[in-house]
């Protein structure tokens, strides 16, 4: 009797364990951004018959996908803080075109000739200081974010493309000299990485083209970047004290600033940090391509907030994961690549796919932070 009773006692414990993992896992607020991620790579990887996960595939939509996530995390970290940067889509075109004009045309009052670091380093500067601004006005006027950084959207997009008609008389500029040749700086953004991964595959008896070399030598570097600032925002969210005050910032501001957090810091702090994802995104379109356009991040501010709430952070602030919004830049990537590698679908249902899984996730997040916060 006594063995049967232990044992019905380990299976019921056992029961219970399975139960709270579950359970747990359920309040994770990426839980639903992972399901659509898995999902998403199997349906592609079957309609594309592996062709979207070769190597070639595999670089491509890991290219797409960092370019996503850079400017993703960004907007995540403002909005769980609760404010929105809807200028970040044309803080790319400033930026790229910035850097670009500087590189062609050399530096502003006639400073001479621009080196890619010049170019990026006076860049930053100027976008930095317009994050600053946006969050100041935020902080300063008391009105929303939305309506301020909407403003920005105009401005900044206007102020490109009236700076490239007067002084490269174009929207766009074309054939830069291949920087990364020559620049170590320049080959921090538009160079390769991760070659041992393309190489191992190769030895294995993959990557190889059709006349049996190599097929594919590394990842684009904006590969590194997004894991990077991925990391590091990671590390904020769950590690520090910052981390603690963007939470509670997006939580309750006036009882956060009771409690002695510097709440109008983090939120400017965040608009700048937006604004160095934009500017980080501009520089290994400018580096890698060795051209840039006015046009350059349309509609990227709405992508990027589409993905931060597919990751799980809700609109109201105070509730995301780092980890979600990860998940989140791989799912939208993956499809807005999916027309290469699957002729059959039109472009135009990635907007389809956006607007559905948009909508899916707001009542998704909602639920779990109902269940987190017990009905509150």
């Amino acid at each position: 009797m006594a063995n049967v009773n232990t044992d019905s006692e380990r299976t019921e414990a056992d029961r219970l364990k399975v139960g709270g993992i579950l359970s747990s896992a359920l309040r994770r607020p990426e839980i639903g951004s992972v399901i659509v991620m898995i999902v998403v790579i199997v349906a592609i990887a079957i309609a594309s018959k592996g062709n979207a996960f070769n190597a070639l595939g595999f670089k491509n939509n890991m290219s797409v996908i960092a370019q996503f996530g850079i400017i993703a995390v960004g907007a995540s970290l403002l909005m769980i803080a609760g404010d929105f940067d809807l200028s970040i889509g044309s803080m790319i075109g400033f930026s790229g075109m910035s850097m670009a004009m500087m590189l062609k045309w050399g530096l502003p009052l006639g400073l001479g000739e621009a080196t890619p670091f010049t170019a990026f380093a006076l860049t930053l500067v100027m976008t930095l200081g317009f994050g600053w601004l946006i969050g100041t006005i935020v902080v300063r006027s008391k009105l929303s974010s939305f309506i301020v950084s909407l403003g920005f959207l105009f401005f900044l997009r206007g102020l490109t493309e009236v700076s490239f008609r007067i002084i490269n008389k174009s929207t766009q500029i074309s054939g830069l000299p291949d920087f990364k040749e020559t620049s170590w700086f320049a080959n921090m953004f538009g160079g390769k990485v991760f070659g041992w991964v393309f190489d191992v595959w190769f030895m294995l008896g993959g990557n190889i083209n059709r006349a049996g070399a190599q097929w594919v030598t590394g990842f684009d570097i904006r590969v590194l970047w997004w894991i990077m600032i991925a990391g590091v925002a990671y590390l904020i969210l769950s590690r520090t004290q910052a981390g603690n005050w963007i939470f509670a910032t997006g939580d309750n501001a006036e009882s956060a600033r009771a409690n002695g957090v510097p709440v109008d810091k983090v939120r400017i702090s965040l608009f700048m940090t937006t604004a160095a994802c934009a500017t980080i995104f501009a520089a290994c379109q400018v580096f890698d391509t060795n051209t840039a356009d006015a046009a350059k991040g349309n509609l990227k501010e709405l992508e990027a907030i589409a993905i931060a709430v597919v990751g799980g952070t809700l609109m109201t602030g105070g509730f995301g994961s780092i980890i979600g919004v990860v998940c989140g830049a791989i799912t939208f990537g993956l499809v807005a690549n999916a027309v290469f590698f699957i002729p059959a679908i039109d472009g135009s249902y990635y907007r389809v796919f956006v607007g559905v899984v948009l909508l899916v996730a707001v009542f998704l997040n909602e639920s779990v932070r109902k269940r987190i916060t017990g009905g509150l």
